[in-house]
Order: C-alpha cells, then sequence, then structure tokens
C-alpha cells in the first residue's frame, strides 16, 4: 500500500472567480421564464444552514442523534442587474421608469460559472456551473453615497433561501442546488448543461428541472 503523497504536481486545486450569471424568473404559475443574462455580477456567497444534530438520550447515554434538515441560502452582489428582477426584488412598474418598492416578491433560478485552477494550468484548468432553484430574496442596505476624490460604484446586495425541490431519480433527496465541474465530466456533458442553461441558436436558455438537468448529463454517450 503506498504512502500518502502532499502537493503533488497537477493536483493544488482552487477555484476562483464569478461569470456568466442567468436569471429565471418565475410567473404566477410557478413556471420558470426563459433566462435572461445577468450583467454586473459581483458574488454568490454560499452560507447553508442546517443539518444541526439533535441528540436523544435513553438509558442514561446518548441513544442516537437526529440531524435536521439543510437550508441553502446565501447573498448575490452584483453592480447591476436584469430589469425583470425588480419582481424579485419586491418592485413593480406603474410605467416605464415609475416604480413602486414594497410589492410581492417572485421566486427565481440562477445560474453561474466559476474558475477552477490548479498550480500547472492556473486559471485554464476548468469550470464550474452553478445551479440554483427556488430562491427568494428578502430586502437589505443600500448606500448611496456623495461623489467624492475615491468614486465607487454602488454594490447592490440581496440576501436569499431557497425551497429544495423533489428529485424522483432515486437515491437522491430534495435539493435547489446542482454543480458540474469541467475537470471531472466530459467536455461533452459540460457543453450539454451549458447549452441548456445559456440557450442556442435554435432553442432559447431555460432552467430544467433537477430530475431533467439529471437526465440530460446521463443522456450525453461515454466516449472511450
Amino acid at each position: 500500500m503506498a504512502a500518502l503523497v502532499w502537493d503533488k504536481t497537477g493536483e493544488r486545486r482552487y477555484e476562483t472567480g464569478t461569470s456568466k450569471g442567468v436569471l429565471y424568473l418565475t410567473d404566477q404559475t410557478g413556471e420558470y421564464l426563459p433566462g435572461e443574462a445577468w450583467n454586473g455580477l459581483v458574488a454568490v456567497r454560499q452560507s447553508p444552514d442546517g443539518a444541526e444534530e439533535t441528540p436523544i438520550y435513553a438509558d442514561n447515554i446518548k441513544y442516537l442523534a437526529l440531524t435536521s434538515a439543510e437550508n441553502f441560502k446565501g447573498t448575490i452582489e452584483a453592480y447591476t442587474y436584469p430589469e425583470s428582477f425588480g419582481k424579485a426584488d419586491g418592485s413593480a412598474d406603474v410605467i416605464p421608469g415609475v416604480t413602486l418598492g414594497q410589492q410581492s416578491r417572485v421566486a427565481f433560478g440562477m445560474a453561474y460559472e466559476t474558475v477552477v485552477g490548479n498550480d500547472t494550468m492556473g486559471n485554464d484548468y476548468g469550470r464550474k456551473l452553478h445551479v440554483i432553484w427556488n430562491a427568494k430574496v428578502a430586502p437589505t442596505e443600500r448606500s448611496y453615497e456623495t461623489i467624492n476624490e475615491t468614486p465607487n460604484a454602488i454594490t447592490f446586495s440581496w440576501a436569499f433561501s431557497t425551497t429544495a425541490s423533489s428529485v424522483e431519480a432515486a437515491g437522491f433527496k430534495p435539493t435547489a442546488y446542482f454543480t458540474v465541474d469541467s475537470t471531472k465530466v466530459s467536455e461533452a456533458v459540460f457543453k450539454a448543461v451549458q447549452d441548456a442553461l445559456y440557450g442556442t441558436g435554435e432553442l432559447p436558455a431555460e432552467l430544467p428541472t433537477v430530475d431533467e438537468l439529471i437526465e440530460i448529463v446521463k443522456a450525453v454517450p461515454v466516449t472511450p
């Protein structure tokens, strides 16, 4: 049996960057609308909670431990956002350019990419696709400041939480989060997911269900 080896060449991986954001709003029936490019996306910070242990005691000992459900949530940060995102942020237009706040907030999904790097290829090593379903944002602070000798653009920030979607594929629990790592799947699998999320010349950008994405990745022929 070989001994463990740390920091081998090519195995020093890291993740960085956020790009190619896509917004998928829901309509009145809860169906996802075609995707829209999200320009100016700065960061998607994940901060899930839950999955906490509740110990159960019997016979004067720790008899077992129950684990609570996990909640996927986080924060979205951007310099700008698609105009339609106002519906998710509790805004409604009276007429174009005249907007009311404190309105009903609709659920949305989103997708974005990050960079997977390593010590030999740097940021060219690979990419990771992230998909989020059933998200809703809460009101957050916005700071408008005077222009001074060190001007800076306003960064918008939204805290979001999600509701997990059921997964019919055997062996999986409900989830609101899905990733595809280009360093671990074939180029064909990665492109198939990209085409579904971003659209092609023939097909619109759409947000498949969790099960539909599972079917997409499994349907791609395995190359020898």
